[in-house]
């Protein structure tokens, strides 16, 4: 039974860094949904490093959405492979931490808005530049996090990046309904913190993720997989009444900081 309904749609997917990335374990979904997968790669050198990732045969696309100049190109080519898309990932983020982590009114002007172009502003950039390519019922899904009104230092200043994400989806989930379709949705998934290479990259990371475990209802950390589950749901036909949303998917942990192993730790 296709449940998913996914099975001959069009999904464009960016954010493939290596097989512990949340736009993998997406993309492995789709396949066995039995969907057709665009990739994107921020350059040909990421691209070449997954293409035994992806397969061979596997249409991909390096494309930086940090650079505009290489958005019609990209375009061109995805509609050399689809006259539509069905849907669209973008797990696309970035913050500069090689200064390591600074009180969030220390942060560099030039760091803070090259974090929000990337992580936040090529999301609306991308929708723009494959307007005429969207399905009338596209479903696109970005990648934000559980919360953003919890002042997590390890996190640096992308918390307030994602809440501008979160922001942007609403916004853009009525642009789109009002200029393209009214069937277009956009969401988000908030997930908790997960165990993947682009996280390891933030200074104290694998601390907030280990008490992510420990705070969680079940007492075991979100699993990417999870995460990606959702992104699959919100991307299928199934999903068709949620739109302008960020779908938070924390294992309970949002709901479970007083829990009784945090609060009497080794009793």
């Amino acid at each position: 039974m296709d449940f998913l309904q996914l099975a001959g749609k069009w999904i464009l997917v960016t954010g493939v860094a290596n097989r512990r990335s949340i736009a993998w374990h997406v993309a492995q979904g789709l396949q066995e949904a039995g969907a057709h997968i665009l990739y994107l790669f921020r350059n040909q050198e990421l691209l070449e490093k997954n293409r035994s990732l992806i397969g061979p045969e596997a249409p991909a696309f390096p494309c930086d959405l940090e650079k505009p100049e290489e958005l019609p190109p990209m375009v061109q080519w995805a509609a050399s492979h689809t006259p539509q898309l069905d849907g669209l990932l973008h797990s696309v983020a970035f913050a500069n931490y090689s200064r390591g982590l600074l009180p969030f009114h220390q942060i560099p002007r030039e760091d803070f808005l090259q974090a929000l172009d990337i992580s936040c502003l090529s999301l609306p950039r991308l929708c723009h530049a494959l307007q005429a390519l969207l399905a009338p019922n596209a479903s696109i899904v970005t990648l934000s996090i559980s919360s953003t009104r919890m002042a997590a230092e390890s996190y640096g200043y992308m918390g307030p990046v994602k809440a501008a994400l979160d922001s942007t989806v609403v916004f853009l989930a009525k642009s789109l309904t009002s200029t393209l379709s009214p069937e277009i949705r956009v969401n988000a998934v908030g997930a908790s913190p997960l165990k993947t290479s682009a996280s390891a990259g933030i200074p104290g990371y694998v601390d907030a993720y280990l008490f992510a475990e420990k705070a969680t209802m079940r007492h075991r950390a979100l699993e990417t997989r999870e995460a990606a589950n959702t992104a699959l749901f919100l991307l299928s036909p199934r999903s068709s009444g949620i739109n302008a949303q960020t779908l938070v998917v924390d294992a309970g942990m949002g709901a479970n900081f007083f829990d009784d192993a945090i609060l009497h730790p080794g009793e």
